[in-house]
């Protein structure tokens, strides 16, 4: 009976300061901080934007060359790591060449350009490296001087286009990108002669803006 007894108080004794030691116990339990939100980047939905750049005849004595800019509309869509779309551009340009023989000045100048585009890409969570190819357009000007009497024969070229490049959010629902493109656009005839197909090397850069919120925080 007095181990009973004993047992019985030690019990007692335990409940009283159980709550007051589970208290103590859990203040002295370190504090674990929830994870941070990590930011996955999805490049699924329609952006605009802007761009600009610089273009050189493939061959030609002159070559033609000169800077360009314009707007961007466009729509990707991703599967996993897969990134495909269609991009559409147009903009001005001031890519030309001239040359004086005999007392007369022939000019080419280039002042309007754009492409219609797919392209295919691997995404890197914010990066995007990509191909793209497509139709692709000018609108070409020859000009004849001499005397201070000047004639003058515009052409639309139209061909096709290919080259990669690389674009990156740097920003919630913004993007820059960096691009070269081959574009071979035919011969047209001016002046009753043919031009021989134009090629042009061309290398720009651009910034987009995404709708829809191309940012999916997570856990």
């Amino acid at each position: 009976m007095r181990n009973v007894l004993l047992a019985s108080a030690g019990l007692l004794v335990l409940s009283a300061f159980a709550p007051a030691m589970a208290a103590d116990m859990a203040a002295r339990a370190p504090y674990v901080k929830a994870p941070p939100l990590a930011a996955v980047y999805n490049w699924t939905g329609f952006y605009v934007g802007g761009f600009g750049g610089y273009a050189s005849e493939d061959s030609g004595t002159p070559k033609m060359s000169g800077g360009f800019g314009g707007g961007t509309v466009g729509y990707n869509w991703q599967a996993g790591n897969i990134v495909y779309g269609l991009e559409a551009d147009a903009g001005g340009a001031d890519v030309s060449a001239s040359v004086t023989a005999l007392g007369i000045t022939a000019k080419s100048k280039t002042d309007a350009l754009g492409t219609v585009r797919g392209r295919i890409g691997f995404a890197v969570d914010q990066v995007l490296f990509y191909g793209t190819g497509g139709y692709a357009w000018i609108d070409n000007k020859i000009s004849l001087s001499a005397l201070g009497v000047t004639v003058s024969q515009s052409n639309f070229h139209s061909g096709w286009t290919v080259g990669a490049g690389i674009e990156a959010f740097f920003a919630p629902q913004w993007s820059v990108k960096g691009e070269y493109l081959y574009r071979d656009l035919g011969s047209e005839t001016y002046f009753g002669i043919p031009s021989g197909d134009l090629k042009l090397h061309s290398v720009q850069v651009g910034v987009n803006y995404h709708f829809g919120g191309p940012i999916v925080a997570k856990y």
